[in-house]
């Protein structure tokens, strides 16, 4: 109420500090809806789209698939954000290039993941890659990396487990990821592959990629900064909760078992460091 009165640029937060606090608490406010609403209702959505059963303007539709995933990332971006300095910036920015570089080189050579192209549109595009690649990609790494921080715990301390552990989390999000998007239609390996129609040349090069995007995190965040968020943000990896649930749906309606399982098993990841919070999957009254 004392706000009422206050003109919209007064309303709004005026240092870095009040602008986290201030998202903080919209994510927090908001956690059902992002975390549980939005990937549900997504992969309703995108298996409606697969199967034909919206029609043109609503399937597939690429700004509300750009919408969802970005909303689904803001417990991850807003967590983020307050341990994200000039150095952390500039690794997401040289990430950013690379996630391009190397999708590009891929699309256009089929190295290092095995030919394919896209099925589906997803965005506007620069070169054959959307320009949302960084947002579906980065993620990723970055849920992988805080993940096995906290499983790992003094385990972390040491660099060589840390990448590693990093990486191999990375690839195996790729299992229930490609294999999913794959039956979506998102984008298709004329080859074929063994793994639910993704080759193992996929997995390789998702092997090169995390190991480049692993190495550039972890040189770009102070990794205590991170920990000590991590202690007082209880949503930053929220965003892991929804790609269970959106990935792990996604991939039991099209039989991908595998699949289904390795998301499980992030899921008890996820519980294990008691950031599944069963209260999420009761809508707030």
């Amino acid at each position: 109420m004392a706000e009422s009165g206050l003109t919209l640029s007064e309303r709004l937060p005026r240092t870095r500090a009040e602008w986290e606090a201030r998202l903080d608490r919209l994510v927090r406010e908001n956690r059902f809806t992002i975390s549980v609403f939005f990937p549900l209702n997504g992969a309703l959505l995108l298996v409606a789209s697969a199967e034909g059963l919206l029609p043109d303007p609503i399937a597939f539709n690429a700004a509300l698939v750009l919408l969802g995933t970005v909303v689904m990332r803001a417990p991850l971006l807003v967590g983020a954000l307050p341990a994200t300095d000039r150095r952390a910036a500039t690794g997401v920015g040289l990430l950013t290039l690379y996630a391009y570089g190397i999708e590009y080189v891929g699309v256009r050579t089929g190295v290092p993941y095995g030919e394919f192209f896209y099925g589906v549109e997803l965005g506007p595009t620069v070169g054959g890659v959307p320009l949302g690649l960084p947002v579906f990609f980065i993620p990723l790494v970055m849920n992988a990396y805080l993940l096995c921080l906290l499983l790992l715990g003094e385990r972390a301390e040491n660099r060589a487990v840390r990448l590693l552990a990093v990486v191999a989390a990375v690839v195996a999000m790729d299992l229930v990821l490609d294999p999913g998007a794959v039956a979506l239609g998102f984008w298709v390996y004329p080859g074929g592959g063994a793994f639910y129609g993704v080759p193992l040349s996929n997995y390789a090069g998702w092997l090169l990629s995390a190991a480049v995007a692993v190495v550039a995190l972890d040189w770009a965040y102070d990794r205590r900064a991170l920990l000590a968020r991590l202690d007082g943000c209880e949503f930053m990896l929220d965003d892991m909760v929804s790609f269970v649930i959106l990935w792990g749906a996604i991939n039991a309606w099209f039989g991908n078992w595998a699949a289904v399982a390795v998301a499980a098993a992030f899921g008890v990841g996820l519980l294990k460091t008691e950031r599944f919070d069963a209260r999420l999957l009761r809508a707030r009254r």
